[in-house]
């Protein structure tokens, strides 16, 4: 949903979140403010952002969702997004997995700097125009996979979570 319902479900008395978040926002009736309350127990009035760009961003999102004891960590939930949101995670420096990955241990992440040893024993460092040297690897039970190609599932999928 656009922030707009979001502002009105928090002043209905709800929290609302982010799908990725784990925690929420609220309206304060009282200071007739929003209070942040972060994934760390956390509790910040919006008007106290240091990093007022990033708080925009997401006031600009239009997937705002009401925050409850499923889908919230500090509520008892579990933070939960699209494959879309793992993408940008990734690109940030995050690991990220599909909560229905059968390895506990398996995981995505960015990886750069990537090279590889021809028969001749050449040492070749990996450049694109388009991406540079960078490729998305799959770290699993057996070891890395370089170069992870997602399936229809895994990009259709709303269950990614924030790795270990």
């Amino acid at each position: 949903m656009l922030f707009a319902e979001a502002l009105k479900i928090m002043k209905g008395g709800r929290g609302v979140k982010l799908p990725s978040w784990g925690g929420y926002w609220w309206w304060d009736e009282e200071s007739q403010t929003i209070l942040m309350y972060t994934k760390d127990g956390g509790c910040m009035d919006i008007r106290e952002t240091q990093k007022v760009e990033y708080t925009i961003q997401n006031i600009l999102s239009d997937e705002w969702i009401v925050a409850d004891g499923q889908n919230c960590p500090i509520l008892g939930g579990e933070a939960t997004f699209s494959f879309g949101e793992a993408i940008k995670y990734l690109k940030r420096g995050m690991k990220v997995a599909r909560k229905g990955w059968n390895g506990k241990k398996q995981y995505i992440q960015l990886a750069s700097g990537i090279s590889y040893k021809t028969a001749d024993e050449q040492i070749v460092n990996c450049e694109h125009d388009a991406i540079g040297n960078m490729a998305v690897a799959f770290v699993g039970t057996s070891g890395v996979q370089m170069g992870w190609l997602a399936s229809q599932a895994d990009m259709l999928a709303e269950d990614w979570i924030f790795a270990e």
